[in-house]
């Protein structure tokens, strides 16, 4: 699996509900959507990341506080197979391109964008709506940089 995401990125100390623990959800990486195994799709408002299972598997609170193992596609939300559990991450890139996250590492993220482009980027956590234009320009090495959601 290599080295697991970084648990600040995460929930790290547990799962929470209502909206007394709202504050300690913030930075939490947002699930835009996901689709259980034989149900519909769900474009998320609340589900995100717990834990990492795998490179690709995550650990997942959905929208009704359940909790599940998910498999990370680099898809936009219609897209998500019923057969497995599968969940998308959307990602701003700094030219306001929309991709989707195929693989998080702790300080990049390869993506897919809705034309079949594949890349790596920078990204940083942000709040949907202060995080479009995500960055400004290209880093010094030539690599783009990205705004996920969080909750």
């Amino acid at each position: 699996m290599g080295r697991p995401l970084n648990k600040n990125k995460m929930s790290g100390t547990g799962y929470h509900q209502g909206t007394e623990h709202q504050s300690s959800l913030a930075g939490n990486i947002a699930v835009t959507a996901y689709r259980p195994s034989g149900g519909s799709k769900v474009d998320s408002t609340t589900a995100y990341i717990v834990s990492q299972r795998s490179s690709r598997k995550y650990k997942i609170q959905l929208d009704d506080s359940s909790t599940g193992v998910y498999t990370l596609m680099a898809v936009a939300p219609a897209s998500l197979a019923n057969t497995q559990n599968e969940f998308c991450v959307q990602i701003i890139l700094n030219d306001s391109t929309v991709a989707y996250v195929s693989r998080f590492y702790n300080n990049l993220i390869h993506y897919v964008d809705n034309a079949g482009n594949t890349g790596s980027c920078t990204y940083t956590l942000g709040a949907e709506g202060t995080d479009e234009g995500g960055g400004a320009g290209a880093s010094a090495e030539g690599i783009k940089s990205g705004s996920v959601d969080v909750r």
